[in-house]
């Protein structure tokens, strides 16, 4: 059963009487038929935790610096709106106890935890995102991932690869910026996608009357899973893995790339859409940076002379990962130039930053 965490801070503008602030809010506690223990902090304020009945636990901590917190976790079954009395009734007593030393007072929605649905999901600089997801309705443990589809209200149904958010179906605006935002001719043109396994740029860029699409995706599940359960970002076009102007080749991309570039295969427009620039400069990061530098060189050698490389970077607030992947383009087969384009995409909650990098 799954336990919701309630939280109820309060600033005050000067440190409070850390034994009288516990003993005026006690009898708020018993009034719930709540038992409480008074724990030893050396000295470093007041801590209290008070247990009832039906299994409701709460953590009474006053802080020596001004700052008293609350937090309180019943079962999901209980009836909230005695819940909501006890914080309404500790507010209260707490307005009496203290008069205007209170600065502000902040009581968040609450936390569930341990549901069978889990709606919480951080963004890419590491804030904590609660969707609003009803449904989990398609998950598989694929050799490469874990891969996730689950339902939102708001944005529609959203693939989750490895616990981060990667598309949901309200998404459009991620598929058009990483193909450039309308702003490039694809009529007649051959186009690479790297990845894309949720099959979004591919039903966009097959709309545009290419030449041919080829578009290497190595794990099926994401296929199948998206072919299924996320028909509002690829339509049909993953019904088939060849069409009349596209196949969609289920391999690993380095050894298809190589061998391109062996051929003098060439491609107007490449788009990588395999994975966000690395967070961090950490060691255990580096595969992922020579990964993307591999992904770069063998992308600009398959590229025509006129084309033009797409690519998502990351979150707009990652300004030290977007420097150092700009620091890669310099590093590069041949020199190129880029651009850069920040996009809201919905889903994500966060600004996003996507790149277009052509070959001097």
């Amino acid at each position: 059963m799954a336990v919701r965490h309630y939280t109820l801070d309060f600033c005050l503008s000067a440190p409070g009487d850390c034994a009288t602030i516990p003993e005026g809010l006690q009898s708020v506690f018993q009034e719930q038929e709540m038992t409480g223990t008074v724990h030893n902090t050396e000295g470093r304020g007041y801590l209290a935790t008070f247990i009832g009945k039906n299994g409701r636990f709460a953590v009474l901590r006053v802080h020596p610096h001004g700052l008293v917190t609350v937090d309180l976790q019943s079962c999901e079954g209980e009836d909230q709106s005695q819940v909501n009395d006890l914080l309404n009734a500790l507010e209260e007593k707490m307005k009496v106890l203290l008069h205007s030393n209170i600065k502000r007072t902040k009581r968040l929605p609450a936390l569930l935890r341990g549901a069978g649905v889990d709606r919480y999901w951080p963004t890419a600089d590491g804030r904590l995102v609660e969707y609003d997801i009803d449904q989990v309705v398609y998950e598989r443990d694929s050799p490469y991932q874990n891969i996730k589809i689950l339902h939102s209200e708001q944005f529609g149904n959203i693939l989750i690869l490895n616990g981060d958010v990667n598309l949901a179906e309200s998404d459009l605006p991620y598929t058009r910026a990483i193909m450039g935002s309308g702003k490039e001719d694809y009529a007649g043109k051959e186009v690479l996608i790297l990845g894309g396994g949720d099959g979004g740029i591919l039903c966009e860029a097959v709309k545009l009357k290419p030449k041919m699409v080829t578009m290497v995706e190595i794990d099926q599940m994401v296929i199948d899973g998206c072919r299924q359960h996320l028909r509002g970002t690829c339509g049909d076009v993953l019904d088939r893995l060849k069409g009349d102007c596209y196949e969609v080749l289920v391999e690993d991309c380095v050894p298809v790339l190589k061998k391109f570039a062996e051929e003098g295969k060439m491609f107007d427009y490449v788009i990588n859409d395999l994975t966000a620039v690395p967070i961090s400069t950490a060691p255990e990061e580096d595969s992922m940076w020579e990964f993307l530098r591999l992904i770069l060189d063998l992308s600009i050698k398959v590229l025509q002379p006129s084309g033009k490389y797409f690519t998502q970077g990351n979150c707009a607030n990652l300004t030290e990962a977007l420097s150092l992947y700009e620091e890669q383009l310099g590093r590069l087969c041949c020199p190129v130039e880029f651009s850069k384009e920040v996009v809201c995409v919905p889903s994500y909650m966060e600004l996003w930053v996507f790149y277009t990098v052509w070959k001097k």
